[in-house]
C-alpha cells in the first residue's frame, strides 16, 4: 500500500508537469511499464517523484570516466530542472531559494549531512533495485562479482531506513540472492 502524499501547491504541480513534459520527449521506451508504451525517462521520473543528453559511452569506460559522467549528469540535470522551475509559466513563481535547493538535491550536495539529500539517494537506490536491477544483472558485460560489488556500493549509499525498505521490497529471487551475497561479502570485509 502506497502512503498518501500531501497535496502539492499549484506552482509545484506545474513544475512537475513541466519536468514530465521534458521527460516525455525521450525516444527510448521503458521495457517494464506494463502494456503501456511510456518514454523511459518519464517512467523513471514518475518512479522517482533525467532525458539527459550525455550517453555513458561518451566517457571512458573506467571508474574515473564513470564518476566524471555522473558528475556531468547531476550538474546538467540540476541546471535543467532549475531552469524549468524558474520558468515564467509557473505562477506564482517558485522562490529562487527553493529552485536552488532542488538543484542542490539533484547534485547530491551534502549527502552525508542532509537528510533530504539522503532520502533522495535512498529513492534512487530503491528505484534501481525495483525497476532496473533485473535488466542490469542480465547484461552480458557484467559478471556476478561485479554485480555483487555494485550492490555493496548501492547498499552503502542507503540510510538504515532505505535498507529496511529495500529488504521489504518484492524483488526477484535472483536479486534477493545477489543482495544476500553482497551483504555477506560486506560483513566479511
Amino acid at each position: 500500500m502506497t502512503p498518501e502524499l500531501p497535496q502539492l501547491s499549484a506552482q509545484f504541480t506545474q513544475a512537475i508537469e513541466l519536468i514530465d513534459q521534458a521527460h516525455a520527449q525521450d525516444t527510448r521506451e521503458a521495457k517494464n511499464a506494463g502494456d503501456e508504451k511510456v518514454p523511459y525517462e518519464l517512467h523513471y521520473a514518475k518512479k522517482m517523484t533525467s532525458c539527459w543528453e550525455t550517453p555513458r559511452n561518451s566517457f571512458p569506460m573506467t571508474r574515473p570516466g564513470y564518476l566524471t559522467w555522473r558528475a556531468k549528469q547531476k550538474s546538467q540535470a540540476a541546471s535543467q530542472v532549475a531552469d524549468l522551475l524558474s520558468t515564467s509559466e509557473i505562477r506564482p513563481a517558485i522562490p529562487q531559494e527553493d529552485c536552488a535547493r532542488v538543484a542542490a538535491l539533484i547534485r547530491k550536495e551534502k549527502l552525508d549531512s542532509d537528510p533530504e539529500a539522503q532520502a533522495l539517494e535512498d529513492v534512487a537506490c530503491l528505484v534501481f533495485l525495483d525497476d532496473q536491477f533485473d535488466d542490469f544483472e542480465k547484461r552480458h558485460d557484467v559478471d556476478e562479482e561485479k554485480i555483487v560489488n555494485i550492490l555493496k556500493k548501492t547498499w552503502g549509499k542507503m540510510s538504515p531506513r532505505g535498507r529496511e525498505i529495500a529488504l521489504g521490497m518484492n524483488l526477484s529471487d535472483k536479486a534477493k540472492t545477489l543482495i544476500g551475497k553482497a551483504l555477506a561479502s560486506a560483513e566479511g570485509s
